[in-house]
């Protein structure tokens, strides 16, 4: 089965200014894969060129096995950062405008409308303006929109964005379930947790080039130092072989075994000791740090 996205060597260049710089990467179907960079990393150049807004200088994308025509646009849904609603028309009569253009009959597209706000727990909304929804409630139907008409490839850019934790969750599911089924969803996003969450792979962009590409369970372990998380019966922070502690994850100044044998020879009790790996928050903020 081809790659949801194959994205060979693209460049991109607005003037003498290079945003995106031979990047390549792919995604399987099925997968939820986090694209992650700083702000004028190249990540909206990039996620526009795959859409075929704008098109790369060099290089090559294809998306569910080859070029971006109408028939395979019609198998895609994008959820960009900024609200792009009908703020003015009443939320049903806009989702099944949405629908209807990606092909849909009214009747389809009246139970996916019903079905899609029902799942996001808005069902009664679907007579209201769009511009009496909150900007949670409102961000919750863009996703709901994106989902109707059952993609199988999806790019969703912040979509956690003014949501609450409850509602995060609830999000994050839907992803899952999308997923399960086969949709292939690239997932950019500042919520390094929501990422660590959902993506077993992601891409860093940043100045235009890749700096890392994986497994985020391998990137952890690339990035591990010298840490531990320590539950114990005294508080070892002023320990000559702790460097510096935060509760109880210990950076040492010895490897850990040698550490470990210490408290154990000076008679402490140890409930837990493991190797402490770095989250993707604290790689993402090593990586691309000035």
């Amino acid at each position: 089965m081809p790659a949801a996205l194959d994205v060979q060597r693209v460049v991109k260049a607005y003037g003498a200014k290079t945003a995106v710089d031979g990047v390549s990467l792919s995604v399987e179907p099925g997968e939820i894969f986090g694209l992650l960079g700083p702000n004028g990393a190249g990540k909206t150049s990039l996620i526009r060129m795959v859409l075929d807004i704008i098109h790369p200088d060099a290089g090559r994308i294809h998306v569910l096995g080859g070029p971006l025509t109408p028939a395979v646009k019609d198998r895609i849904a994008y959820l960009p950062e900024e609200r792009g609603l009908y703020q003015r028309q009443k939320v049903g009569d806009v989702l099944r405008y949405l629908c209807e253009l990606k092909g849909l009959t009214r009747h389809v597209a009246e139970r996916r409308v019903e079905a899609g706000l029902d799942r996001v727990g808005l069902l009664e909304t679907k007579k209201k303006n769009m511009r009496e929804l909150s900007k949670g409630m409102q961000q919750k139907v863009q996703i709901a929109a994106v989902f109707l008409h059952e993609p199988d490839f999806v790019v969703l850019d912040e979509p956690f964005e003014g949501l609450d934790p409850v509602n995060r969750v609830l999000v994050t599911d839907l992803m899952k379930e999308r997923a399960a089924k086969g949709t292939s969803i690239v997932l950019s996003s500042h919520r390094m947790d929501q990422v660590e969450t959902l993506c077993r792979r992601v891409f860093l962009i940043n100045g235009g080039k890749e700096v890392l590409h994986g497994a985020v369970d391998d990137l952890k372990k690339q990035f591990a130092d010298n840490a531990v998380e320590l539950e114990a019966d005294r508080d070892v922070a002023k320990h000559p072989m702790v460097e510096r502690a935060e509760g109880r994850k210990l950076w040492l100044k010895e490897p850990a075994e040698k550490f470990l044998a210490a408290l154990i020879a000076e008679g402490a009790t140890i409930r837990r000791f493991e190797h402490a790996l770095p989250s993707l928050d604290e790689i993402f903020v090593k990586v691309v740090k000035p």
